[in-house]
């Protein structure tokens, strides 16, 4: 790492490297284009990085455990019935309406199409929906914030129709925002409706909720890049949005399984046992 060898740097690049090795000693001179070579066929790539997020919850396993269950359809060990529903629930925060300054211009032979840089802030709404996992439905709203009562008004959108007003258990499955966060709100849950359940992510772990696979698809293709004269015009685009991907959407494919998790775990602690012997 950079700050081991007292530079300056966050990343290494391949000109970086080759000064180093040159001041070294190990070699007495070589391009930047070859360390990169070197490097790439045996893919080491030091200038490059991806953000992680480490499983600081000491119960992660027990707790992610019964969310992976349920994307298998298991619950606590037995196979769910046909009047048994899953759902995965969170919120986007802090959507922002953008009027673009000056309009854009389409994509043209040769050039690709240019969105104008400056805009106007026409104020931020809160997007909360809820997926079926297993019948591929979404149902969502838009709201002026997040919260409790916009948490409410999300689980009466769902749970006062069919087939959940009449299913023998509703599972909701969400991280641990303050709108939906430990005891009471499994209690509130249950107060609301008796057949709902909730079941919590671990903490810091929104990567097991269905959900956020859903947002990273309205992300990528109703908000980047996006411009709205206002938050009407938002809303409308974010929730016809959800009725177009009704029409062509299949459960997701989960593939992560209790088995994969503790591999994952077992690694990580491995990982961290080598660096405090060091």
């Amino acid at each position: 790492m950079p700050a081991e060898l007292d530079l300056p740097f966050s990343r290494l690049s391949s000109a970086d490297i080759a000064r180093e090795a040159v001041a070294r000693g190990i070699t007495a001179s070589i391009s930047g284009a070859t360390v990169w070579r070197w490097l790439s066929e045996d893919a080491i790539r030091p200038w490059s990085h991806r953000s992680w997020i480490f499983p600081r919850d000491p119960h992660f396993a027990q707790k992610a455990g019964p969310v992976l269950d349920l994307y298998e359809a298991i619950w606590e060990g037995t196979p769910l019935g046909p009047e048994d529903y899953v759902l995965s629930a969170d919120e986007k925060t802090s959507i922002q309406a953008r009027r673009r300054i000056a309009p854009g211009t389409p994509t043209q032979p040769g050039q690709m199409r240019r969105v104008e840089f400056e805009y106007e802030r026409k104020g931020a709404l809160a997007y909360s929906a809820a997926w079926d996992v297993q019948r591929a439905k979404v149902f969502g709203l838009c709201e002026s914030s997040t919260g409790i009562e916009p948490f409410h008004r999300l689980v009466d959108l769902v749970m006062t129709q069919e087939p959940y007003r009449s299913a023998k258990r509703v599972f909701w499955i969400t991280d641990n925002g303050s709108s939906h966060r430990g005891p009471k709100a499994a209690k509130r849950l249950s107060q609301w409706y008796p057949t709902a359940i909730h079941v919590p992510t671990p903490v810091h772990a929104s990567w097991l909720n269905q959900i956020e696979i859903y947002f990273s698809i309205l992300q990528r293709k109703v908000l980047t890049p996006h411009g709205f004269a206002n938050l009407q015009e938002l809303e409308d685009r974010i929730l016809r949005f959800q009725m177009y991907y009704q029409q062509i959407a299949q459960p997701f494919e989960w593939k992560f399984t209790q088995d994969d998790l503790k591999s994952v775990l077992k690694r990580i602690s491995h990982q961290a046992k080598q660096r405090l012997a060091a």
